[in-house]
C-alpha cells in the first residue's frame, strides 16, 4: 500500500470548507487536538480502509486542512486571510505552493533523525513513523517520486517491546539502526537515503493488540471459587494480581500500565489476563465426597 501523497496539493481543493470544521475542532484547538482530530478521521477515511465513493474525497480534504492547520505559520496566515492565502499566487502560496517558503516540510508527519555514536536516531522533530504505515503497513516514496531502498529487519517480541540496537550490513556498510520501545510488526523507521521495516516474531507467553498485552491465566476450580493472590507474569516484569471470590472462565483482569511503551511518549499500554479453569478429569472418592457435601450445603442455601 502506498499512502498518498501530502505533498501532491498545491492549493485548497474545497475553497468553501471551514478548515476547522473539516477537522470537527474549534478555532481554538490546541496542536495536540488538532493532531488527535487528524488522525482519527484519517484512520476512518483511508482509501485502503474506506471503500466508500466519498472516502478519497474526504480523505484529501482533512489531509488539505491538516497541512494548513498543523503547521503554525500556515494556520495564521489562514486564520488572517482565509483559504485564499494558499491559492496559487495567493500570499501564503510561495514559490511550491503551501508547501513552499516553510522549510520545505512535506506533510505533517515527515520528521529528520541524528546520529550518536554511529547509531541512527531520532531528533525529536516528529512521529518517527508515518502514521498510515503505522495503521496500515505498507511503503512510500520519497515526495519527488524517488522511491528509497527499503530493507527488513527482523527481532523478536521483547526486543520490539523494550527497544533495541542493531548492527546491519546495508551495501557493504555496517550501520547500527536504534529500534526505539513499542514498535510493532510492520512498523517503518524512514531514514534520509533507506527504509527499514521491522518484522517481529511471536511470542508465546504474550499477545499484542496495539499497545496491549494479553496472556492467559490457567487457575485451579478451588482457585476460582476461593480467590487469593498470584504471582504473573509481563512484559514489564513480574507482578502479584488479587484473584476475586468466585472468578468465572473467560473473565479478563486488567493491570493498568504493565503493556507496550507507545513510540512517541512516556504512556504505556495495558496487561489483560484471561482466566482459564483447570477442570479435574479425575477425582478421587474422597475429592467426590467433599463435592457431594458442597453441593448439598449449596442447595441448602438456595432452598428459600
Amino acid at each position: 500500500m502506498v499512502p498518498l501523497p501530502f505533498g501532491s496539493y498545491t492549493k485548497i481543493q474545497h475553497m468553501n470548507s471551514d478548515l476547522y470544521k473539516v477537522l470537527g475542532v474549534g478555532k481554538n484547538a490546541t496542536a495536540a487536538e488538532l493532531k488527535s482530530a487528524y488522525r482519527k478521521l484519517a484512520v476512518q477515511y483511508h482509501p485502503d480502509k474506506n471503500k466508500s465513493k466519498e472516502a478519497e474525497e474526504k480523505f484529501k480534504e482533512i489531509n488539505q486542512a491538516y497541512e494548513i492547520l498543523g503547521n503554525e505559520q500556515k494556520r495564521k496566515q489562514y486564520d488572517q486571510f482565509g483559504s485564499s492565502a494558499f491559492e496559487n499566487g495567493g500570499r501564503g502560496s510561495g514559490a511550491g505552493g503551501p508547501f513552499g517558503g516553510f522549510g520545505g516540510q512535506q506533510g505533517p508527519f515527515t520528521y529528520s533523525y541524528t546520529t550518536n555514536n554511529n547509531a541512527q536516531d531520532f531528533g525529536g522533530f516528529s512521529d518517527p513513523f508515518d502514521i498510515f504505515e503505522q495503521f496500515f503497513g505498507g511503503g512510500g516514496g520519497t515526495p519527488f517520486g524517488r522511491r528509497k531502498p527499503s530493507y527488513s529487519l527482523r527481532i523478536d517480541f521483547m526486543e520490539a517491546i523494550k527497544g533495541t540496537t542493531k548492527s546491519v550490513s546495508l551495501d557493504g556498510a555496517r550501520r547500527d539502526i536504534k529500534v526505539p520501545a513499542g514498535v510493532n510488526d510492520g512498523s517503518r523507521i524512514q531514514f534520509s537515503d533507506f527504509d527499514i521495516v521491522i518484522s517481529v516474531s511471536s511470542n508465546n507467553k504474550f499477545h499484542r493488540e496495539g499497545y496491549d498485552i494479553v496472556s492467559d491465566l490457567k487457575l485451579t476450580m478451588v482457585e476460582a471459587v476461593v480467590g487469593g493472590v498470584k504471582e504473573v507474569e509481563t512484559v514489564a516484569g513480574k507482578v502479584k494480581l488479587k484473584i476475586p471470590q468466585g472468578t468465572q472462565p473467560g473473565t479478563l483482569i486488567r493491570i493498568k500500565g504493565k503493556g507496550v511503551k507507545h513510540v512517541n511518549s512516556a504512556q504505556h499500554g495495558d496487561h489483560y489476563i484471561k482466566v482459564e479453569i483447570d477442570i479435574p478429569t479425575t477425582l478421587s472418592s474422597k475429592q467426590k465426597e467433599l463435592l457431594d457435601e458442597f453441593d448439598r450445603e449449596s442447595k441448602k442455601k438456595h432452598w428459600f
